[in-house]
């Protein structure tokens, strides 16, 4: 397997590719259309990690076919919980890290953190949040291989983990 790990650039064609991706596993692991409510980085995406300076989405092609994404971009939740604690100058936020199932469990999500902790480091960023649902099978384990702790578990109706790893 010969994945390449792209930057996706201001091109409406990758954009559409990269949205069209995103949704068909959100519908496979959600079992959900889109929804503006929970997806407008999605229909947003140059807006929310294409443009600004400080944010990146990644793209794992195996040849021409998406397999896998990944995006980082300021922190700009208002969780009460982390109020003065992360903000967009210190903290990188995680986002849309899905990987077609036929690919999973080669390491691509692994390789797509690195590139995103290598690219927030860069950018200035001194920690990197992230949420997850406890009731994904994996993603708890997932981050936790990846040096990040847990921070706040919700009973809420998704199961939140928040977690954060400094870097």
């Amino acid at each position: 397997m010969d994945i390449e790990i792209r930057e996706i650039q201001n091109d409406a064609d990758e954009i559409e590719a990269v949205q069209k991706f995103l949704y068909e596993q959100i519908r496979l692991v959600y079992d959900i259309g889109p929804t503006p409510k929970f997806h407008y980085d999605i229909e947003g995406l140059d807006e929310y990690y294409v443009l600004p300076k400080r944010n990146c989405f990644f793209a794992a092609y195996d040849g021409d076919k998406i397999v896998a994404t990944a995006g980082i971009r300021a922190y700009d939740r208002d969780f009460e919980f982390f109020r003065g604690q992360y903000t967009q100058d210190n903290t990188a936020s995680i986002w849309r890290l899905m990987v077609d199932e036929d690919y999973r469990r080669n390491g691509i999500a692994r390789i797509l953190v690195k590139h995103m902790e290598e690219f927030a480091k860069k950018a200035g960023y001194k920690q990197i949040y992230l949420h997850t649902h406890r009731y994904l099978d994996s993603g708890l384990p997932f981050w936790k291989s990846q040096g990040f702790v847990i921070t706040v578990e919700e009973d809420d109706y998704d199961e939140t983990s928040h977690m954060i790893k400094i870097i």
